[in-house]
């Protein structure tokens, strides 16, 4: 081989890596919208886990990127090891849908996709146009990649220390794992690492004895991913990357018992007599689903032992602290937005717990010292959240996003000021209940009974705005705009009366200005819950 040829291999393997990087890319992109609402049901139970955990890696074409998701989540606190235990199985399953579409050897019709790609990403009108055309594009560069590299690659057989190489991994099945761990684990993917011995073996290079085990191999390399993302997360998080290590070793030695004392080869073989990239990738199928059977059954055994291997409860998290977001989850920016949408939720109680303190500490009249604090204290919770989720937000706006993604992260970026909005509003109401039990400010029972049924009103809206990203749909903002008028109604009529009352002598200017006050502020609290339930029905 010549250097040229080498070249000319590394460009090829280039454009392969790449083509199913764009091939999943602009599936992730595609299925964006519908993902994420997937990704927030995936808890439910293991078997659901699992079939997410089959469709999600069959979108991003990447169990690495399903693995970093889980360890995110179980971080977060969204789901737990045995509902991650469901997920990684399915990602296992998943992943192996890749080397069966590079079975198909369309290199012939590989510029025609490329092609017909290119028409829909240059003259597509719509997003989803767009997304299927880069679809079909990354799907054939991925073929011309594999078409690149064949020429040099069957020059290889003209060198006798290669193909003893090859050989030697057959004789030598525990090198060929560690070949597979090594290669995987530097290109973190098992799909590219595999397509590679499907070329490898079509060149007639290796044969599928060998390749078994450097497939058995890729399993466990595709694992340091997650391995890599669990670092400096909670105990929970690693022990979901631990899990995930612990289902593929365990996978890869009953797999490697299997084809060293069964003829376990010859009956993979007997499926696709005549097609070397058929058969791998067959074997990678079936070796998935060998260790889905080993697995699925005995999850509780599983998360038993790595709650040994790693003892101990997570740390509480501090009020200070992000809950749901962090680093890793940015890969998938579907997740990512999903566990935004839950800190940014999580960031609304708060602040309606102040709200509804502070309120009912103006109304009764007392508030003590100890309550005052608390509620200061929320506020400061309230202020670091909105800053953390602006600046994680800020971060999704980096990543590749669908059309749906972005618009719903622009408007969570306005829904996270309203909320911190919410949180002033209440430490307005918390001084005016200071204000009145210091200086035991007299407010008619005919007023607080108004100021109550106003605030009854705003709480009608808060309870929409804590499921609004629950229940996405339009009539939601009809009916809420419906509850915010009745209550700028009310404001209005009670302002009247107010005056009313000033003017009869029924209350005092003091007591006056504190109710006008806090019908303002109660007013400025249900059009800030309105913006937020808008910015749910953007989606």
């Amino acid at each position: 081989m010549t250097w040229q040829d080498f070249v000319t291999m590394a460009g090829g393997l280039g454009l392969f890596m790449f083509g199913m990087k764009m091939m999943g890319d602009e599936l992730e992109r595609a299925a964006g919208n519908s993902l994420r609402h997937f990704l927030e049901i995936l808890t439910r139970n293991r078997f659901l886990g699992m079939v997410v955990g089959i469709v999600f890696t069959i979108l991003v074409q990447s169990s690495s990127a399903s693995t970093v998701m889980v360890v995110g989540f179980v971080n977060a606190g969204l789901m737990d090891l045995f509902q991650a235990a469901g997920v990684i199985t399915g990602a296992n399953i998943g992943a192996t849908i890749t080397a069966q579409l590079i079975a198909f050897k369309l290199t012939d019709v590989a510029p025609g996709l490329i092609f017909i790609g290119v028409l829909f990403i240059v003259f597509g009108k719509k997003a989803f146009l767009r997304q299927l055309g880069g679809i079909i594009a990354g799907f054939g560069i991925l073929f011309l990649g594999m078409d690149l590299m064949s020429s040099p690659v069957s020059k290889l057989k003209e060198m006798p220390e290669v193909t003893e190489l090859f050989t030697t991994f057959g004789k030598k099945p525990l090198l060929g794992i560690i070949v597979g761990v090594v290669i995987t684990a530097i290109i973190q993917s098992s799909g590219a690492s595999i397509g590679i011995l499907q070329l490898l073996a079509e060149q007639g290079l290796i044969t599928l004895e060998s390749s078994i085990f450097i497939v058995l191999g890729a399993k466990i390399g595709t694992c340091a991913t997650a391995m890599l993302s669990s670092i400096g997360t909670g105990k929970n998080a690693r022990r979901t990357a631990l899990l995930h290590l612990l289902f593929n070793v365990v996978n890869t030695t009953v797999c490697y018992f299997i084809f060293r004392l069964l003829p376990a080869t010859e009956w993979i073989s007997a499926l696709s007599p005549n097609s070397p990239m058929r058969q791998i990738a067959n074997a990678h199928v079936i070796t998935s689903l060998i260790g889905a059977a080993l697995f699925f059954p005995f999850i509780n055994q599983f998360v038993g032992l790595v709650n040994l291997i790693i003892p101990g409860q997570d740390e509480s998290a501090t009020e200070m602290q992000l809950q749901y977001l962090n680093e890793p989850i940015l890969k998938t920016p579907p997740a990512a937005v999903a566990a935004a949408i839950k800190e940014l939720k999580r960031m609304l109680r708060i602040s309606r717990d102040n709200l509804e303190m502070a309120m009912y500490r103006l109304i009764s009249g007392r508030v003590t010292e100890d309550e005052s604090t608390v509620i200061e204290n929320r506020e400061e919770q309230i202020n670091f959240l909105q800053h953390e989720i602006t600046r994680y937000l800020v971060l999704i706006n980096q990543t590749e996003l669908s059309e749906h993604e972005a618009t719903l992260v622009g408007a969570l970026f306005h829904a996270v000021n309203d909320v911190e909005r919410i949180g002033d509003h209440s430490e307005n109401l918390l001084e005016y209940a200071q204000v009145r039990t210091g200086e035991k400010v007299p407010i008619s029972d005919a007023a607080l009974a108004e100021l109550q049924e106003m605030f009854d009103g705003v709480q009608e809206l808060l309870d929409m705005t804590e499921t609004a990203f629950d229940h996405r749909d339009d009539t939601r903002s009809a009916k809420a705009y419906a509850i915010e008028q009745r209550v700028d109604d009310l404001a209005d009529v009670l302002q009247e009366r107010h005056i009313e009352r000033l003017n009869q002598g029924l209350c005092t200017p003091r007591s006056g200005a504190l109710f006008s006050d806090t019908i303002t502020n109660l007013e400025r609290v249900a059009d800030h819950a309105i913006n937020i339930i808008n910015a749910s029905v953007k989606d």
